[in-house]
């Protein structure tokens, strides 16, 4: 029966709506898993070497910039050393100067001019693919020496002909693709905890953590990247 504040109508929706992201995330699952590797290898080798993440992407994805870069400076499942990522997206008095004094276009790239070193990874995201500052971010990465990653949506746009590794969520939906790029990007998050932070029962092995990690609340020792 449907009310008359159109409470069954309403669900109906909703539940639409979450079907078709569960339909993106399946498509993902089994379009894209090759290219997620790969995005893992790049980023979990250069944390590995003490490089470091840059992030950087407009509305809903400058939203994800900062979160993805949270996880890896905090901590996604597990007590573990710090990793160095950057947002490009957090510095009101950079982007406005930037914005002011050259062009938005530039907001990005003069950021990555300033921190990135050759052997650090820039994440760039773009629903559409074809957001100019995230693109002259990306050009400005390679003319460093970085690696790039891209994270768009089904038509990949200029970004997928410009990274070294694109993800491109299976969807024309701006929606469903940032829902989509959240969660690989957890997934990437988890494994870069898994490689880098292997955790060593002391119980098991009848040793201590003699310097080579650090020990968390269980009494485990955790490997660091290098060690």
């Amino acid at each position: 029966m449907i009310m008359r504040d159109g409470t069954n109508a309403l669900g109906s929706q909703i539940a639409a709506q979450i079907q078709e992201s569960i339909e993106v995330k399946q498509r993902t699952l089994d379009q894209q898993i090759a290219v997620l590797t790969r995005a893992a290898e790049i980023l979990i080798a250069a944390l590995r070497a003490g490089q470091r993440v840059l992030f950087c992407g407009n509305g809903g994805s400058a939203a994800d910039s900062q979160h993805i870069a949270a996880e890896l400076v905090g901590r996604f499942r597990r007590e573990r050393a710090a990793l160095p990522a950057i947002a490009l997206t957090t510095d009101t008095s950079i982007l406005t100067a930037l914005a002011n004094d050259y062009s938005y276009a530039d907001v990005f790239s003069r950021q990555v001019e300033a921190l990135g070193r050759p052997g650090d990874v820039l994440v760039g995201i773009s629903t559409s693919g074809n957001s100019p500052n995230v693109l002259a971010a990306v050009r400005t990465a390679q003319a460093i020496g970085m690696a790039t990653i891209g994270l768009t949506g089904e038509a990949g746009g200029e970004l997928r002909e410009n990274v070294d590794v694109c993800f491109c969520a299976p969807s024309t939906s701006t929606s469903h693709i940032q829902e989509a790029h959240i969660t690989v990007a957890h997934a990437l998050c988890e494994l870069i905890e898994r490689e880098l932070f292997e955790v060593v029962s002391v119980h098991d092995n009848g040793h201590h953590n003699n310097g080579g990690g650090t020990n968390d609340s269980n009494g485990n020792a955790q490997r660091i990247p290098g060690s």
